[in-house]
């Protein structure tokens, strides 16, 4: 269980509360580069962190992430003209450019003093890995800009997708990092007890605490004298990263690596207190392996968020909590544990089923949630780590940069750490 304290230290992520102040220290995602797809296109809403802003690709094709409303008057930006560099308000002519400086105030008296005053704010960007990132803390603090091994990865070898999540960023986050729910959430074959989560229900943990997070370790009975490891990374605030499943030989070398094709894992990034959008991100393990769109659309279908599982036009998905993610109680007593569609679907389900933010002083853990209890410490110390003027862990690319996760099924008597050595490196 957590303190009530504790939980509200955490789920708060408006400026000023421990927790916003916390994700105000790193780079997050704004937005997808999609969403902004031409220069002079039109302006973007997005909301990050309880904070209401407008993004906008000016005439340079750079992004700029600014207030929502002008300060003149507050009329809302999102009505503006994208125009030469600049975002123009609507109401009486006012423009800014991405820094948020005063450019053109033509309702005003040539030569007004004014202009020169009036600022509107504005968060710095960075354009990486199909992903608009911002940083909304202090400018002293600003660490150097994220450089995950994904957002190296070139584009005909990676994939990045976001979902919207009705709920509290950390309950989705908690699902991320929680192995042993994927023998049952996730089990889309009740009965079998060929699939890896299926044979083996209850997972051994071991986690080890980082200067970014924490890597930890899920060791399953495989069969056969086997067993399967499982080597996740946790990248602290938000972002979790897995390997697809290698099989090893019986010489201990693995297999052909197309066999064990990509890495994934996502971000979560709070809307708001009750609100997330979840970047969701795969990429080729190296240049040997080639994707086509179809088969990135395959991997969206899968998890659930495809293009004919989306409404049109939007990120929002057509399975939800208001028709209860077409659950089919059919399905659900003869081929799949939860009889909904999709992974992420199904994630989903339990996730904001809990409600927006959940009690967890209510909670009894078990042996299975070690790697959800050493995150939410990590998190807690982190927040005082910022009180005290301290960078948080993760904040610093260079912790991050070289690492990845990895998969397989081993024989029992392998030591998967001299095994496993190089391929937890980052390859791009």
């Amino acid at each position: 269980m957590l303190k009530h304290e504790d939980n509200e230290r955490l789920v708060r992520v408006g400026k000023g509360t421990p927790g916003g102040e916390l994700f105000r220290r790193y780079w997050m995602p704004a937005c997808l580069s999609e969403e902004l797809p031409e220069r002079d296109g039109a302006p973007l809403r997005v909301r990050l962190l309880g904070e209401d802003l407008i993004a906008f690709r000016d005439t340079k094709g750079d992004v700029g992430l600014v207030d929502a409303y002008c300060p003149h008057r507050r009329a809302p930006m999102y009505f503006g003209r994208n125009e030469e560099c600049g975002l123009r308000c609507a109401y009486h002519g006012w423009k800014f450019d991405k820094h948020g400086d005063c450019v053109d105030m033509p309702s005003e008296p040539m030569g007004s003093p004014l202009k020169d005053r009036v600022k509107m704010f504005a968060y710095p960007t960075y354009e990486a890995g199909g992903v608009v990132w911002t940083y909304m803390g202090p400018k002293e603090k600003m660490p150097a800009t994220p450089d995950y091994e994904w957002m190296r990865a070139p584009a005909s070898h990676a994939y990045i997708s976001k979902t919207y999540e009705e709920c509290n960023y950390l309950q989705a986050l908690e699902g991320g990092l929680d192995t042993a729910h994927s023998s049952f959430v996730h089990n889309i074959s009740v009965g079998s007890k060929n699939a890896l989560r299926n044979a083996d229900t209850a997972p051994r943990l071991d986690v080890n605490v980082t200067d970014y997070g924490y890597n930890y370790i899920s060791t399953r009975d495989a069969g056969d004298n086997e067993k399967y490891i499982r080597v996740y990374q946790y990248v602290m605030p938000t972002q979790q990263m897995r390997g697809a499943v290698a099989k090893w030989d019986k010489n201990g070398g693995a297999d052909d690596p197309h066999k064990v094709p990509k890495i994934d894992g996502h971000i979560w990034a709070p809307i708001d207190d009750e609100h997330t959008w979840v970047y969701n991100w795969t990429y080729a393990i190296d240049k040997s392996i080639s994707y086509t769109s179809q088969d990135f659309e395959d991997f969206e279908t899968f998890a659930g968020r495809g293009k004919d599982a989306t409404i049109p036009g939007t990120y929002f998905p057509i399975r939800n909590k208001a028709n209860d993610y077409l659950v089919d109680r059919k399905v659900q007593k003869t081929q799949t544990y939860t009889g909904i569609t999709g992974i992420n679907t199904q994630d989903f389900a339990l996730q904001e089923g809990m409600g927006a933010i959940v009690d967890r002083s209510r909670e009894f853990l078990g042996s299975t949630d070690k790697a959800i209890i050493t995150m939410r410490r990590l998190m807690l110390e982190a927040t005082r780590q910022v009180e005290e003027g301290a960078a948080p862990r993760g904040s610093d690319p260079a912790s991050y940069r070289d690492i990845r996760p990895y998969d397989a099924v081993v024989p029992a008597d392998m030591d998967w750490r001299v095994a496993f050595k190089d391929l937890l490196v980052a390859k791009w």
